[in-house]
C-alpha cells in the first residue's frame, strides 16, 4: 500500500531514531515534492507527532518522552488522562494542568511510575476539545452553576449574566471560559433543552454532546426522495441475476423498518446453497454525492429508546433500500455453497433483484421452528417453509462449527425500554435471544467471511472489520481474577486461544461468575474495529472478516459494496486499487471513530432511561444479585436488569475492607458480601441527569 507523506516522515524519524535536521530528513525520505514534506512537518507539529526543536531539526514527541493523550475527566484537584496508544491511564496533579479540561488532546511529560500507577504534567495542549457542555443548572444559595455530563468531577459556575433565564433542575447547553486572573472555570448558557428530570430531555442533550447529527438537510432529502423514486427500469433489471422467483425471505424485529439482508437456503447433494441477499445501497447512494458525504460524515445509525437517528434518510433507510415483502428490490447478493461439514467452499458476489415471499418477524420465527406456531402464523410461512427448514439445519452445523473453532460467546444484559405515549420510560425489561436471531446471526457471518476472503485473495482495498488478540497485562488481570473466582488458568497466559477463553466462559456458565467471566473477558479483548488491514478477528476466531450485511445503516458496508461492485463489474485490480486505496483507509478510520461516539451516545442515554423508571419506584424494595464489589459498596441488578449502587461505606459501625477482586467483608460484623450473592435491596434514589441509580440493603 502507498504510504502518504505524513507516515513517510514518521517511518524515517523510527528508523534513524534521532534528532535530524529539517533538510536531511527531507533527503532521507525521499520524498519528490518539498511542499508536501512542509505541509507534513506542520500538521505533525500540530498532531503533537514530532517536536521542531528552534524550528529546525525534528525529532519524534515519543523519543522526547512526551506522550500524547486526551484528558477523560477532571476533579478540583487532579485528573486523568488516556495516551493515544491505549496504555494505563495517567493521573495529573491539578498544577500540572496548564488550563487542560476534559476532552483536550495534550502532550504529557515528566512520567513517573507511582506505586498506583503512572502520573506526569501537561507539557502542551495539542489540540482543544469542544468548549461547549450539557448538563443540570443546580442552585446554592443564590448562585447557580452547571453540573457537566462527562468528564468533570464538579460543578461550574455560570458567569453573571449567563443563566439565560435557566433555572433550577434545567437541562441545558453552555459554552466554556477560562478566567486566566482567577485561573478558574466558568460557563455561559447557550440554550434550554428542558427538565432534567426527563430521560427524553436528556436524550437530546446527549445528541448535542456526542455531535450526533439528528436532522437532514431540505436538499439531501430533496436528493434522497428522487433517487428513491427512480424506477427499477428494464435495462437494469437485465445487468443482473433475477431471483425474484426464489422463495427469499427478510427476519427482523417487529418494529424493524430498515430491512437491508434477506436470505434463502437450498439443502443440496452435497449440502447447503446460502444466499445472503442485502440492499444494494450503493446504487442508490453514488459515490461522492451529497448523499454518500453525508453517510460517511455520520458513520452508522444510533439507536436510542426513543428514536432512531438514521444514517440515511427515511426514503432511503425505510423505502426504496429497504427489503418490503412482495416488491422487487435491487440487492448485492453472496451466493455460498456449503458442504455437510459446514465449510465454505465456494462462493460468488453479484448484483441481483429479488422480490421478497415473506416479511419474517425474529418471535414468530421462533415459534415456527420451535413447532408451537399457530395456523395463521403457519399459513403466513409456507411460502418460505422449505427455506426455514433447510436453514434450521445448515444452523445447526454453523453453530458447532463456531463453537469448536472457539466462537466467544460473551453474555451481556441488553435492555429493551418501553415508553408512554409522552417519552416516559415506564416498563424495562432483558432482551432475549432465540433460535432465529442466533440463526441469521451466522448466516450474516457466513457472508461476512466470504466478502473478507474475496477482498484478500483479489488484494483489492478493503474495509475489513478486525479484533487484535488480547494484550499481555490484560490477560493477566483476567486470570488474577479468575483464579480468585476458583476457575482453572492454566491457559489463560500470553499466548492464548479464543478456545482457552471459550473455555473460561464454559467453566462460569450458570454459576454466580458468569457474568462476571464474560465482562471480564469481554474488558480483557481489544475493542473491535475497522481497518484497511485484513488482521482477522480474535472473537470470531476468523482469518477474514468485514461487515457487508448492513449497508442502510452502517458506513463501513457501504464502502465495501461500492468496491465490491467495482470488482464485480469489471474494473481491474490496479484500478481498483488506484481509485480505492485512499477511501478504504479513510473509511476505515471514520466509520471506527463513528461507531465509538454511536456506542457511547447510546450507553449514556439508556442510564438515563434506567433511572428515570426507577424515579416511580423510590422506597420499593426486590430481591437483587450482586454484580459488582468495589473499594466503596456493591452493585446489585434486580430482576428487570436494571443496576444500581449500594454505599456500603456510609453505614454506620462498619468497616469494609474490599479484597480487590469479587469479595468485600465488614472487619467488625464479619458480614461479606461477594460477587453472585442474593441480597434484598431498597430503591432510594434515581437522578435522570446523572443516569445514577442507588440502593440500599434491607
Amino acid at each position: 500500500m502507498k504510504l502518504k507523506t505524513k507516515d513517510i516522515v514518521i517511518t524515517t524519524l523510527q528508523r534513524e531514531n534521532r534528532e535530524i535536521s529539517r533538510d536531511e530528513l527531507f533527503k532521507l525520505s525521499n520524498i519528490s515534492d518539498k511542499a508536501s514534506y512542509n505541509l507534513a512537518i506542520s500538521e505533525l507539529q500540530e498532531d503533537g507527532d514530532i517536536i521542531l526543536i528552534k524550528n529546525k531539526n525534528v525529532v519524534l514527541s515519543e523519543a522526547m518522552g512526551y506522550v500524547k493523550a486526551t484528558i477523560l475527566r477532571s476533579s478540583r484537584y487532579f485528573s486523568f488522562a488516556r495516551p493515544a496508544d491505549g496504555s494505563p491511564d495517567i493521573f495529573i496533579p491539578c498544577e500540572k494542568m496548564k488550563d487542560a479540561i476534559p476532552g483536550d488532546v495534550v502532550l504529557l511529560q515528566d512520567i513517573r511510575q507511582e506505586e498506583k500507577g503512572p502520573s506526569g504534567g501537561v507539557f502542551r495542549i495539542v489540540k482543544k476539545g469542544d468548549r461547549l457542555i450539557t448538563g443540570m443548572v443546580e442552585r446554592y444559595k443564590s448562585k447557580l452553576s452547571v453540573i457537566a455530563d462527562g468528564g468533570f468531577g464538579y460543578s461550574i459556575p455560570i458567569v453573571r449574566g449567563g443563566e439565560l433565564r435557566s433555572r433550577d433542575g434545567d437541562k441545558v447547553r453552555a459554552a466554556l471560559m477560562y478566567d486566566q486572573h482567577e485561573r478558574k472555570l466558568y460557563c455561559r448558557v447557550l440554550s434550554i433543552y428542558g427538565k432534567a428530570n426527563s430521560a427524553k430531555i436528556c436524550a437530546d442533550a446527549i445528541i448535542d454532546r456526542y455531535g450526533i447529527p439528528s436532522e437532514f438537510s431540505k436538499g439531501l432529502r430533496a436528493e434522497a426522495k428522487r433517487v428513491s423514486e427512480e424506477p427499477i427500469t428494464a435495462e437494469e433489471i437485465a445487468k443482473r441475476r433475477d431471483l425474484r422467483d426464489e422463495a427469499i425471505l427478510t427476519i427482523d424485529s417487529a418494529d424493524a423498518k430498515d430491512l437491508d439482508d434477506a436470505i434463502s437456503v437450498k439443502k443440496t447433494e452435497n449440502g447447503w446453497t446460502l444466499g445472503v441477499h442485502i440492499a444494494d445501497v450503493s446504487h442508490y447512494v453514488r459515490e461522492g454525492s451529497e448523499l454518500d458525504k453525508e453517510a460517511f460524515e455520520r458513520g452508522t445509525s444510533v439507536y436510542f429508546a426513543d428514536r432512531v437517528i438514521p444514517m440515511l434518510p427515511e426514503e432511503l433507510s425505510n423505502g426504496c433500500c429497504s427489503l418490503n415483502s412482495g416488491t422487487d428490490k435491487l440487492t448485492f447478493s453472496a451466493i455460498m455453497n456449503i458442504d455437510q461439514k459446514g465449510n465454505l467452499c465456494d462462493f460468488e458476489f453479484c448484483k441481483s433483484i429479488i422480490n421478497s415471499k415473506v416479511r419474517g418477524v425474529y418471535s414468530e420465527v421462533n415459534e415456527i421452528l420451535a413447532g408451537t406456531a399457530d395456523d395463521e402464523l403457519i399459513k403466513k410461512y409456507s411460502p418460505v417453509e422449505q427455506t426455514l427448514k433447510d436453514g434450521e439445519e445448515l444452523f445447526a452445523v454453523l453453530k458447532q462449527n463456531a463453537k469448536e473453532r472457539g466462537e466467544l460467546e460473551i453474555e451481556t444484559t441488553e435492555l429493551k425500554f418501553v415508553l408512554n405515549e409522552a417519552g416516559v420510560c415506564i416498563d424495562v425489561s432483558t432482551r432475549t435471544r432465540g433460535k432465529s436471531e442466533e440463526m441469521i446471526e451466522q448466516f450474516m457471518i457466513m457472508a461476512n467471511q466470504a466478502a473478507g476472503k474475496l477482498a484478500k485473495e483479489k488484494n483489492i482495498p478493503f474495509v475489513y472489520r478486525i479484533h487484535a488478540k488480547p494484550e499481555a497485562e490484560r490477560i493477566a488481570a483476567l486470570a488474577d481474577l479468575a483464579q480468585a473466582c476458583g476457575f482453572r488458568v492454566n491457559k489463560i497466559k500470553p499466548g492464548l486461544t479464543q478456545r482457552d477463553l471459550a473455555e473460561l466462559l464454559s467453566a462460569a456458565k450458570g454459576t454466580r461468575y458468569e457474568k462476571l467471566m464474560s465482562m471480564q473477558v469481554l474488558r480483557t479483548m481489544a475493542k473491535a474495529q475497522y481497518d484497511d488491514k485484513p488482521i482477522g478477528h480474535f472473537g470470531l476466531s476468523l482469518a477474514d472478516y468485514c461487515h457487508f450485511t448492513s449497508p442502510i445503516r452502517r458506513y463501513p458496508d457501504t464502502s465495501i459494496h461500492r468496491i465490491l461492485s467495482a470488482l464485480v463489474g469489471g474494473m481491474s485490480i490496479e484500478e481498483i486499487k488506484r481509485k480505492y486505496e485512499d477511501f478504504a483507509e479513510e473509511s476505515a478510520k471514520q466509520s471506527s471513530e463513528r461507531e465509538v461516539r454511536a456506542v457511547n451516545g447510546e450507553r449514556d442515554t439508556e442510564k438515563c432511561y434506567a433511572a428515570e423508571y426507577m424515579t416511580a419506584h423510590i422506597g420499593e424494595c426486590y430481591d437483587g444479585v450482586v454484580e459488582g464489589v468495589t473499594a466503596k459498596g456493591i452493585f446489585v441488578s434486580i430482576p428487570c436488569g436494571i443496576e444500581g449502587f449500594v454505599n456500603l461505606s456510609r453505614l454506620e459501625n462498619a468497616f469494609f475492607e474490599y479484597n480487590g477482586t469479587t469479595t468485600t467483608i465488614d472487619k467488625r460484623s464479619g458480614i461479606s458480601y461477594s460477587i453472585g450473592d442474593s441480597v434484598r435491596i431498597k430503591v432510594t434514589a434515581a437522578t435522570v441527569a446523572l443516569g445514577t441509580i442507588d440502593y440500599e440493603l434491607v
